[in-house]
């Protein structure tokens, strides 16, 4: 079972008593989960071979309607979105410097239903074992701990590549980021922007749907549970799944087509920009 469907049944026990009201809320808890899951993938940062460490500390930024709404129960919700954090950690072997905590804050600029994330990386004050899903050694003085800054490296680890530029985008609101340019000898990076969100694709397929066991979930009724799959390769290609509305590609109704870097995807109301570069 997925960790999103997981956490999705621990709030459901939880809908007949003090979370009935979070679930009239235009923003639902399990979009803000797969949010941060979004935030770890976009900001991990791999210092070697088996250490990939992410942000442990997360702001969930909400519209005023949202925020009155949801505000009373943050510190359920919160707990309950710090440890849904930690499982998908876990699965994919990701790395923390601290304890986890994920915030709500109110954004005056956000209309109902909007939403924005924000994420830094901070140690915890004593040296833990760096196991997936556990702290790592703290870093070393002085090391801003803004949101958006990357981790430092402990003392004794090989030196970290080039870190992503501050203020990485990581939640609806933000504008798309830029593309990476092309490194020679590199590998094809490949990802999606929906809404301005970057969703990496980081296995060879990613499947899109409405249903919380898709790689990327798509909150749209015109999109089917299990919509489509992108396989990315020379080169990638985009398969319907029997949806019940199909596929639109590069404004060509299909069940399959290739993909270049900037093809444009439409499932339901929904447009998917695909993305593909060297490094």
């Amino acid at each position: 079972m997925g960790v999103l469907k997981k956490f999705e049944q621990r709030l459901e026990g939880l809908v007949n008593g003090t979370f009935a009201k979070v679930f009239k809320s235009e923003v639902q808890p399990v979009e803000i989960a797969g949010a941060l899951q979004r935030e770890c993938d976009n900001n991990a940062t791999i210092w070697n071979r088996d250490r990939t460490v992410v942000p442990n500390d997360f702001i969930v930024e909400l519209s005023t309607p949202d925020f009155e709404r949801l505000s009373p129960y943050s510190g359920q919700l919160g707990d309950e979105l710090a440890g849904m954090v930690r499982d998908y950690a876990k699965q994919q072997r990701y790395t923390f410097m601290g304890p986890i905590k994920v915030h709500l804050e109110k954004a005056e600029d956000l209309d109902t239903g909007l939403y924005r994330v924000r994420s830094r990386t901070l140690a915890s004050s004593a040296s833990q074992a760096a196991a997936p899903g556990a702290a790592a050694p703290a870093p070393p003085a002085g090391r801003p701990g803004g949101y958006g800054y990357p981790p430092a490296a402990p003392a004794g680890a090989p030196p970290m590549p080039a870190a992503p530029p501050p203020g990485r985008p990581g939640g609806y609101g933000y504008p798309p980021a830029a593309a990476p340019g092309p490194v020679p000898g590199g590998r094809t990076r490949y990802w999606i922007e929906i809404n301005g969100t970057r969703h990496q694709i980081s296995r060879p397929t990613l499947v899109m749907g409405r249903s919380t066991e898709a790689d990327v979930r798509i909150d749209d009724p015109g999109v089917s549970r299990r919509h489509c799959e992108i396989r990315t390769g020379t080169p990638s290609t985009i398969q319907d799944l029997g949806s019940t509305n199909g596929i639109v590609v590069d404004g060509q109704h299909t069940t399959r087509a290739t993909l270049r870097d900037g093809s444009r995807i439409v499932v339901g109301s929904t447009t998917v920009i695909y993305r593909q570069a060297e490094g």
